[in-house]
């Protein structure tokens, strides 16, 4: 089962790691890391969820995975000293902590840590053939079931509702489907009140379990 980077570093090391920079926050939407730049630095990710994504080349964008409080965002192209692979957004406020990458470097050789995060990096890139295959062969309704579910999942509220502060546009483009995909399959979420849609133009998540259940039967 996938682990957040704090369980896999241990609590102690990953207290120490914070405290390599103050910590700072980021609204919802902002773009925290982008696909092509250059890997100068390292994100912590103390609260608040984000979305992995991948732009092809005509500038749509994948949804590869959903990341929540305690884990490690751009550490792979820092160890490989590449470009960043992918685009990380804020999905609600997040509260980060940036470390250059060269001080992050030095704490991974401090604490022999290199093994065990190719290990989870070794998981996380299964994860994304995963969610790969389920936009490949899945129905648009238990794609975005499936994509709601992880936002919930990784969200910082424990409330029952949620905001998922994506149109349904982004939406859309998150699972490869049309708009009018993704609205004819909230449709009926939406009369059982299970979503709703916000004012500013996102949804609010209100019993996944119930579309979970319901998406499955569309399946």
């Amino acid at each position: 089962m996938y682990q957040p980077h704090a369980t896999v570093i241990g609590d102690k090391l990953w207290a120490r790691l914070e405290e390599l920079a103050p910590q700072r926050v980021r609204p919802a939407r902002s773009v925290l890391l982008r696909q092509g730049d250059p890997a100068t630095h390292v994100i912590v990710l103390e609260s608040g969820s984000t979305l992995i994504t991948l732009a092809g080349a005509c500038g749509e964008r994948t949804l590869l995975a959903v990341r929540g409080a305690g884990e490690l965002l751009g550490e792979l192209a820092v160890l490989d000293s590449q470009p960043r692979t992918a685009t990380v957004i804020a999905a609600e406020t997040c509260q980060i902590r940036i470390i250059p990458a060269d001080s992050f470097l030095t704490f991974v050789e401090e604490h022999d840590l290199l093994a065990p995060l190719l290990r989870h990096a070794i998981a996380r890139v299964r994860e994304s053939e995963a969610v790969r295959l389920e936009l490949a062969t899945a129905s648009v309704p238990l794609r975005l079931a499936s994509a709601l579910s992880r936002l919930v999942e990784a969200a910082s509220t424990s409330a029952s509702d949620l905001a998922v502060r994506l149109t349904q546009t982004e939406l859309s483009q998150m699972i490869g489907a049309s708009r009018n995909a993704v609205v004819n399959a909230l449709k009926p979420w939406r009369e059982q009140d299970w979503v709703r849609t916000t004012s500013s133009g996102g949804l609010l998540v209100r019993d996944i379990h119930s579309i979970q259940s319901h998406a499955r039967t569309q399946a």
